[in-house]
């Protein structure tokens, strides 16, 4: 118990500090609201040094706790703006709905199709090389194509 009675306010700066980087490698929102509760206890003992360790512990758990539930309260109340690129790091969603010509046959479900500077790999029925297709889909790094009518073009 003597460390407890030892606690300085730069004890808590340091803890904010951590928890801090915690989130930076293990990104969820928790980390973020324990570092800046401990920020908080930090400055409060730097104003009210003789503040007591059990006084300090539960002044970081309640700030962690109301931070926490009020961050995911304002969250859901005022939600982060649509992105106006939705299928950035989604490459293979970026196809979908675009036309290409095959330069390979697939068989038996598979093949190869060459979309811009990248190969990759298809499914879909059988077809001959320059089969017109169109991306219907995508299955982890399969685009799925089916292909076009003549109607359809």
């Amino acid at each position: 118990m003597d460390f407890f009675e030892g606690i300085e306010f730069w004890y808590w700066w340091v803890a904010a500090v951590v928890f801090v980087v915690i989130e930076v490698f293990a990104p969820g929102a928790v980390f973020v609201w324990l570092g800046a509760a401990a920020a908080v206890v930090g400055l409060v003992l730097l104003a009210v040094p003789d503040l007591s360790w059990e006084l300090q512990l539960l002044t970081f758990a309640l700030l962690a706790v109301f931070s926490a539930f009020g961050w995911r309260a304002y969250r859901k109340r005022n939600p982060p703006p649509e992105s106006d690129h939705p299928t950035l790091n989604r490459r293979g969603e970026q196809y979908i709905g675009r036309n290409f010509t095959l330069n390979e046959a697939i068989e038996n479900g598979l093949g190869r199709l060459k979309v811009d500077d990248t190969i990759w790999k298809i499914e879909g029925a059988d077809l001959a090389p320059g089969t017109k297709v169109r991306v219907t889909g995508v299955e982890g790094t399969v685009l799925i194509v089916k292909p076009l009518d003549d109607t359809s073009e």
